[in-house]
This record gives structure tokens, C-alpha cells and sequence, in this order.
């Protein structure tokens, strides 16, 4: 078969002809129908994310059609069409991306997560994959939906909702979404959208992208970032949540800008690539009665979630401008994936 490998640290993303995966036990085999290729792709390749277990089969998640299942695999069967999150979890802390970079716990890694590489290492950029049973989680009905390639934008769809989990419901209550112009941002949106919060300020640089937003609905609120944290805050908030979906940031002035902007018992979650401590007043966190939370990935009652959203229609995919890419050309796939953000996502489809 065709797929994206990556030979060694300091190597291209290259189409290559490979061996058709074999089935194994716990496996699950899976034609890939569609897989988000994220903005920063190239630099995970380059290794500016960590570093990835070469040689591979790059891709962290997709949905697929389940083509085969080892004989203790039992809730999903062929034709099952699924979300494979990536998201390999041995319990204790450790935790991998299949075909990714990114490590639960401490980040740090250890014997068992090695091993775990060793065994689970390819991805799914590619026409099939053999993906861990415990990564899949089953699409009731989405045999059916008329835009499979859309379906490729739910792991980060449902990697926003868990941040936004973090904070409790969001029904009738003032959310903003920090980095709202990346695609994680944008996603936290339409998530924050379809589960009924009364506003989202949708905070951003990109005047263009926040325009965008502000085009979803009249409950969508913008703010552009000055850099000034009290002038921030004051166009933040007040808010309810607030959730940090930015990538890597030279200061974590836009982070403190959220947290100020919270109200009494707020909560601010960080899920995104801010690589910044952060100066958390001790004596407002205990006297505003703040929450602060960290949340990473997805689990499969939230998935659950949001595939359903978008099943009912209460989340609108049309919303995302959707761009596809084949196996030919990894060098132009990711050049043009480096250059969509917001509400925009490169889908491969093998």
C-alpha cells in the first residue's frame, strides 16, 4: 500500500510503497477514509515537538472503515465505521499518540511508554492502518454521512470539547476560547456554540479569522489581542470559562489575560502548546475561588458527544472550510496545511 513514512529524525515526509498491515492481536484494521493533517505537521517532522519513534508510518488519528478485527477485539466489527483517537493509554500516567509525538503524564516518558512505541508505532497517513483496539471508538450511523472527509476535523473537535468538559456545562453560561483563529480554537467554538453557552468571545490576532467567527452568530463575541494584559482582560471577559487553546507563545501575557478575565468561581483550562509558566496569584485563586484545569486529548464519553452533535445537526461541519489532499504529494500537502488555520482544515484522503 501507499503511506507517509518517516525514516529517521532528520528526514522529509516521504510517499512509499510499504507492506499492507497485518492483523495482530488487540488490532483492529481500518481503511482510512479521511485524516486531519494539523498546521504544525511540518514541525513535528523537524522534530520542534519531540521526538518521533522512526522509522513510521506518520498520522495520529482519522476515521475509518474497520476492515478486520483480531479475535479478542469485540465492540467494533467490519464496517464499522470509527474515530481512531490515537490515544494509546497503558494506565499509571503512561500514555502515547500512536504515529505522533506527545506523551501522557509527565511528558517524560518511560520504559513502558518505549515499549509501547515499539508495538504500536505506525500511524495513518496512509491508505490502511492496523490501530490499537483501545485507540477506536465507534461512529453509530456514520456509514450514512453524505461528507466523510468533514469527519476528519472530530479529534480536534473533541479535543476542544474536553477542555471545555473540564469546566462543567456550558448551557446559558460566558466562555471564551483563547487562540479562537488556530484550528483548535476554531473548533472550541462550534463546540462551545453547539452545547449552549450564551456567549463565546472568540479571542485572536487573525482579523480576518475573527471576522470569520463573528459570522457563525449573534451569540459570537471577538476580541483582538493588543498584547496589553490589562486591556486584554477587559475585552476578555467577564467571563465564566475561559479556555487557552494558543500554540507556542513567546509570553504567557494572553494566558493571564484569560485567567483575570474570569469571573468569581471561574475556570480557566489549558489545552494548548504555551510553553510558559505561569504567575498564579495565590491569594486571588483562593479568594475568587477560581478553578485551574489541564486537559489533554479526548476520551470516548466525549467523542461520544460530539459525534452525536454532529449526527443531530446541533454542530454544523459545513461551517469549516474543507480543503483534501492525496498521498501524492507530502510536500505540498503540508505546505498548504501550514497555511490554513481558523475555521479551515486539510483533510487527507487516501
Amino acid at each position: 500500500m501507499r503511506a507517509w513514512t518517516v525514516a529517521a529524525q532528520d528526514d522529509d515526509v516521504r510517499l512509499s510503497e510499504v507492506p499492507a498491515p497485518a492483523l495482530q492481536g488487540g488490532g483492529v484494521l481500518v481503511e482510512v477514509l479521511a485524516a486531519h493533517l494539523p498546521a504544525y505537521t511540518k514541525a513535528v517532522v523537524r522534530g520542534n515537538r519531540g521526538g518521533l519513534p522512526v522509522p513510521l508510518t506518520l498520522g495520529p488519528s482519522c476515521v475509518g472503515r474497520v476492515t478486520g478485527v483480531a479475535p479478542d477485539v469485540f465492540h467494533v466489527a467490519p464496517g464499522d465505521v470509527v474515530l481512531d483517537t490515537a490515544l494509546l493509554d497503558a494506565g499509571g500516567g503512561d500514555e502515547i499518540l500512536v504515529g505522533w509525538v506527545g506523551l501522557g503524564g509527565s511528558g517524560t516518558g518511560s520504559e513502558r511508554t518505549d515499549r509501547m512505541r515499539a508495538v504500536w508505532r505506525d500511524g495513518v497517513f496512509a491508505e490502511k492502518a492496523l490501530c490499537a483496539k483501545e485507540t477506536l471508538i465507534k461512529l453509530p450511523g456514520a456509514e450514512t454521512y453524505p461528507d466523510p472527509a468533514r469527519l476528519g476535523f472530530l479529534p480536534w473537535l473533541c479535543i476542544a470539547a474536553s477542555g471545555l468538559h473540564a469546566a462543567g456545562p456550558l448551557t446559558g453560561r460566558d466562555v471564551a476560547v483563547i487562540g479562537a483563529t488556530g484550528q483548535l480554537g476554531g473548533a472550541a467554538v462550534l463546540v462551545a456554540l453547539a452545547e449552549g453557552a450564551a456567549t463565546v468571545t472568540a479571542v485572536g490576532r487573525d482579523e480576518r479569522a475573527l471576522d470569520r467567527l463573528a459570522g457563525l452568530g449573534s451569540r459570537v463575541r471577538v476580541h483582538r489581542l493588543t498584547g496589553d494584559r490589562a486591556t486584554d482582560a477587559a475585552g476578555i471577559g467577564p467571563v465564566d470559562v475561559a479556555l487557552d487553546a494558543l500554540g507556542a507563545t513567546p509570553a504567557a501575557d494572553a494566558t493571564m489575560a484569560a485567567y483575570d478575565s474570569l469571573r468569581v468561581r471561574g475556570t480557566l483550562v489549558l489545552i494548548g502548546g504555551v510553553r510558559q509558566d505561569l504567575p498564579i496569584p495565590y491569594g486571588d485563586l483562593m479568594h475568587r475561588r477560581l478553578t485551574l484545569r489541564g486537559s489533554w486529548m479526548s476520551d470516548e464519553a466525549t467523542v461520544t458527544t460530539v459525534w452525536n452533535l454532529v449526527r443531530s445537526g446541533l454542530l454544523d461541519l459545513s461551517a469549516i472550510e474543507l480543503l483534501t489532499v492525496g498521498l501524492d504529494d507530502p510536500a505540498a500537502a503540508l505546505d498548504l496545511a501550514e497555511r490554513t488555520t481558523g475555521l479551515g482544515f486539510v483533510a487527507l484522503v487516501p
